[in-house]
């Protein structure tokens, strides 16, 4: 292992312009997918803080006693699509309108009796925030005998939906597409540093060293470069995260766990793509 360590610095040394210009390439191979990486998130993120807002409202019918409403109130929060539910008074809600529509404050003053109805809020847990399990929360609802109408924006969260699947999609094909290219440029980088030492390699199996012994160096050399590449574009992304938040403040960067993945995909790209160069080289030799 440690003649292997001692190869590997040697090999950077011996061609630091190269080695400078792979781990370069690798970066900015993995700075464009972690561009997009970056824009995925934030994408997500903002259907996210969308998504909260679904939610299923039972109007209840006027005169309902409260002991039969905290009863039904224990009875919906039992469902298992249910995060929690929440009675608005009609009192509530008509100060809740007063607040929220201060264009309509004249109306409101002027009335002399509330016409706003008591409500139940029903809020549905995260990964169940579709249209589906709202329709269908929506019918159970209904079977309330203290229940007058439900509403839950049908239109808006299956144009939710709609966005989240594109999104989905989208993201998918071309992060795949990103990640496609950054493995064919990496790999033809590695092969260049490669075939700079195919007289060495030459020499090797002439004195009968090993297609082992001779890919060892090479793999823990293209692992390097890799999490090299990785660190470089992790920071430039985190640069051009912080030049469009100084603009645009509300821009998510990625979880810590996210960026350790990040590296250590550009570790794993280097290992295969010297993998690859070297077993191929090997091959013709």
């Amino acid at each position: 292992m440690r003649l292997v360590l001692r190869e590997t610095m040697l090999a950077f040394r011996r061609a630091p312009l190269l080695s400078v210009l792979s781990i370069s390439t690798i970066a900015f191979s993995l700075f464009v997918f972690g561009l997009f990486g970056l824009v995925a998130v934030n994408i997500h993120a903002a259907i996210g803080t969308a998504a909260e807002r679904v939610e299923v409202v039972a109007y209840l019918r006027r005169g309902t006693a409260i002991e039969a409403i905290t009863l039904g109130m224990s009875d919906i929060q039992a469902f298992p699509e249910v995060q929690s539910v929440e009675h608005v008074s009609e009192t509530e809600a008509l100060s809740r309108a007063r607040r929220e529509l201060p264009e309509f404050q004249d109306i409101f003053q002027d009335l002399e009796v509330n016409p706003l109805p008591a409500s139940l809020e029903v809020r549905l847990k995260p990964e169940l925030r579709n249209a589906a399990t709202a329709a269908a929360v929506a019918d159970r609802l209904k079977g309330f005998q203290f229940v007058e109408d439900v509403r839950f924006g049908n239109d808006w969260v299956e144009k939710l939906d709609r966005l989240r699947a594109i999104a989905t999609a989208a993201g998918t094909v071309i992060g795949a597409a990103f990640a496609l290219v950054a493995i064919i440029i990496i790999g033809n980088t590695i092969r260049m540093a490669v075939l700079h030492r195919s007289r060495e390699i030459a020499i090797m199996r002439l004195v009968g060293a090993t297609d082992g012994f001779i890919r060892r160096p090479f793999l823990l050399e293209g692992l390097t470069k890799g999490v090299l590449g990785g660190l470089l574009a992790l920071g430039l992304c985190y640069g051009t995260f912080a030049l469009v938040g100084s603009v645009y403040h509300a821009t998510l960067f990625f979880a810590p766990a996210e960026s350790v993945a990040g590296v250590a995909a550009g570790g794993l790209l280097g290992l295969v793509g010297s993998l690859v160069a070297v077993g191929r080289h090997l091959r013709g030799v």
